[in-house]
């Protein structure tokens, strides 16, 4: 069981997250887009701490997970918790792959492939741009306002 409350944001909350997005957190999150290849801010980031939501906040890799696939995203080898990863099926462009989404606000953040390293063989390919960045020891995003463990420390 995970520390982190999953509730949904509420309608009034939603609106207000939105209306901070840029354009291209927008495309990305919410309508499903892809970030370009080889231009996240998240791409080379070496530093120890947490990577959340960028729209809700939910913690959902660890920088301990973090690879380089060499596919131009960020990387991971293990979700943060298990319950703060949505799986969808995505039959889009002509393929089928697994879509990650977040299990709190049902925002896009990548697909996860069966071609990573051990110990999970799993590749989570993200979007930059579905992320934030709390460097270790730093208060995680509260951006829902629930205190608690949403507020905790980035370990």
């Amino acid at each position: 069981m995970t520390d982190f409350d999953l509730t949904p944001p509420d309608d009034t909350q939603r609106a207000r997250l939105t209306a901070e997005l840029s354009p291209e957190e927008r495309h990305v999150l919410l309508s499903h887009g892809t970030e370009a290849p080889f231009c996240g801010v998240f791409l080379d980031n070496k530093r120890e701490g947490v990577y959340s939501c960028r729209f809700c906040g939910l913690p959902l890799f660890r920088s301990s997970a973090k690879f380089d696939s060499g596919t131009g995203w960020p990387s991971f080898f293990q979700p943060y918790h298990p319950q703060h990863i949505r799986y969808l099926r995505d039959s889009s462009h002509g393929m089928t792959r697994t879509e990650e989404v977040c299990a709190r606000c049902g925002s896009h953040l990548g697909h996860v492939f069966p071609d990573g390293p051990p110990p999970t063989g799993e590749r989570h390919c993200l979007n930059s741009v579905s992320l934030t960045f709390t460097d270790r020891g730093q208060p995680l995003p509260d951006l829902l306002q629930r205190g608690g463990a949403d507020a905790g420390p980035a370990d």
